[in-house]
């Protein structure tokens, strides 16, 4: 509960700008963002084009019916006042009257239509139409007024005049100027609901990618992050694991040293009131005791301490010194990184015990000799067995043992390489590590 109560802590007491998302998720938020405002407002001004062209066409369709209107009304009021005033006859301004009346409406029609809100050149040809038309139906009033009147020869006279042709040569003028502008309008709002129309796509096309890719960098960083959990996870697990492996190398480590004591105990207690035995119990003691310092060297010291490759050495093969087997030590300072202390013992211890088993050490007369020296932060190891005159050499194992697997270990950890063969009379290894390398 301990364990929990402590792992949960750091994690309550993180600032808000701890707990909020990293600059990369930060980034593509705001990328992904600024796509969809984008892409929103290039659909909204589509969207308003396409309304501004709708009723520019409804405007301009409006217009030019009205104007039409106004032109063919004058014509049919013109018709009329003609026909009356050649025939005389009052059926004729019947449509001078109809096309008077429509000529009214449209007129309101068109005003209303355009608005108050005009270009100042459209409120000048409204205004001129206006004017115009009204100068037409004025020189046709004042015809059928002298008709009626029977003043022919005066209505003759103001027919014959330019004032009329004028007019309405002006307002068919001026309402042809006034349809292009329209026609012009309309047109340019039918361009600019294309353009709208034509930059929709594009940008439909890039917020697809800007999408697909802001799925491919979450994807990618929801697979980092249960990577990152699981090495999480890992490094819990392995440190457990390497705990518990502490714990279980202390114990051992203690009953072993425990052993020795029995051990040790057994032998001083079997020759207990034997003043023959005296000496040899004091030998093996002292092999004991030599044992017992060979086994704390192969623990090591510690990472941050240095081991002497000398005293190492010289611990290992201690127990198994005499004046049988020899041995030739040969070599000058090398200090070692205490992280090598272990692996190297390790290897050590086993070479010694293999050469007291089965090697040069295994019939008397046999020579072990160790070389080592320096070369910049490297450290070479020369081990070689040389087997007594008539001894049988070892020959190599048709399969791996366990002495073969912890050489191999040691060789990861050293971060060197341990290269052995089996020679003639004997083994011979060669070790070639970095002092500042290996596993830590």
């Amino acid at each position: 509960m301990n364990r929990e109560n402590e792992s949960r802590e750091p994690s309550s007491c993180l600032h808000w700008w701890q707990r909020a998302p990293r600059i990369p998720t930060l980034a593509l938020f705001v990328v992904v963002a600024l796509a969809l405002l984008g892409t929103f407002a290039l659909i909204l001004a589509t969207v308003e084009a396409e309304r501004s062209q709708r009723q520019q066409a409804a405007r301009t369709s409006a217009i030019l019916e009205s104007l039409d209107q106004i032109v063919r009304a004058t014509m049919s009021g013109e018709t009329g006042q003609r026909g009356y005033f050649i025939t005389s006859d009052t059926r004729y301004l019947a449509p001078y009257r109809e096309g008077r009346e429509r000529y009214g409406q449209e007129m309101a029609r068109l005003r209303q239509q355009m608005g108050d809100k005009l270009p100042v050149e459209q409120a000048d040809l409204l205004a001129e139409i206006a004017r115009l038309g009204d100068a037409k139906w004025a020189e046709m009033t004042g015809v059928i007024e002298l008709v009626e009147q029977r003043r022919i020869p005066d209505a003759h006279a103001r027919v014959l005049s330019d004032e009329g042709q004028l007019a309405m040569t002006g307002l068919r003028r001026a309402v042809a100027k006034l349809e292009d502008i329209e026609r012009v309008r309309l047109a340019q709002a039918v361009q600019n609901a294309a353009a709208a129309e034509a930059r929709i796509l594009p940008s439909l096309a890039a917020l697809f990618v800007v999408i697909v890719c802001a799925l491919a960098l979450g994807l990618w960083q929801a697979i980092r992050s249960a990577e990152a959990e699981a090495l999480a996870a890992n490094a819990a697990v392995i440190a457990e694991a390497r705990d518990r492996a502490d714990i279980l190398a202390k114990e051992l480590n203690h009953r072993v040293k425990n052993l020795f004591a029995v051990i040790l105990a057994i032998v001083k207690m079997s020759a207990r009131g034997d003043s023959a035995a005296a000496a040899a119990v004091d030998r093996i003691a002292k092999r004991i005791h030599a044992l017992v310092t060979a086994h704390e060297v192969t623990q090591g010291s510690g990472k941050d301490q240095t081991v002497d490759f000398a005293d190492l050495i010289g611990k290992a093969i201690a127990p198994y010194r005499s004046s049988s087997e020899r041995c030739e030590l040969e070599g000058g300072e090398l200090v070692l990184p205490g992280k090598h202390a272990v692996p190297l013992g390790l290897v050590l211890h086993e070479l010694v015990t293999n050469a007291v088993k089965y090697g040069a050490w295994a019939q008397p007369g046999g020579l072990l000799r160790v070389v080592w020296s320096r070369d910049g932060d490297r450290a070479r190891v020369l081990w070689e067995e040389i087997a007594a005159v008539g001894a049988t050499a070892p020959a190599e194992a048709g399969r791996e043992g366990f002495g073969s697997a912890l050489i191999r270990s040691s060789e990861r950890q050293l971060g060197g390489t341990i290269t052995r063969r089996f020679g003639e009379r004997g083994i011979v290894l060669e070790m070639d590590f970095m002092l500042e390398g290996g596993e830590g």
